[in-house]
């Protein structure tokens, strides 16, 4: 998150975590890894990408991108 907010992208650490639990679109990345995505405005969404285990989820990464790019609405 220190990355994005040198570039002044700003992201609320619980609007990740509202990402995880209530995505606008989830994705299964690899056998391991999903990808929850949230727009972030017009523009941009939101994609994190996490692991479930029993007990918690780890939060891999996460980045903006073009709403465009990901979604072909």
């Amino acid at each position: 998150m220190e990355v994005l907010a040198s570039h002044e992208i700003s992201i609320d650490p619980n609007f990740v975590i509202e990402t995880v639990r209530s995505p606008d679109k989830l994705e299964i990345a690899e056998v391991d890894q999903l990808i929850a995505q949230k727009r972030l405005d017009e523009n941009l969404v939101l994609r994190v990408v996490y692991r479930e285990f029993n007990a918690f989820l780890l939060i891999v990464t996460l980045y903006p991108g073009r709403k465009s790019r990901y979604e072909k609405d």
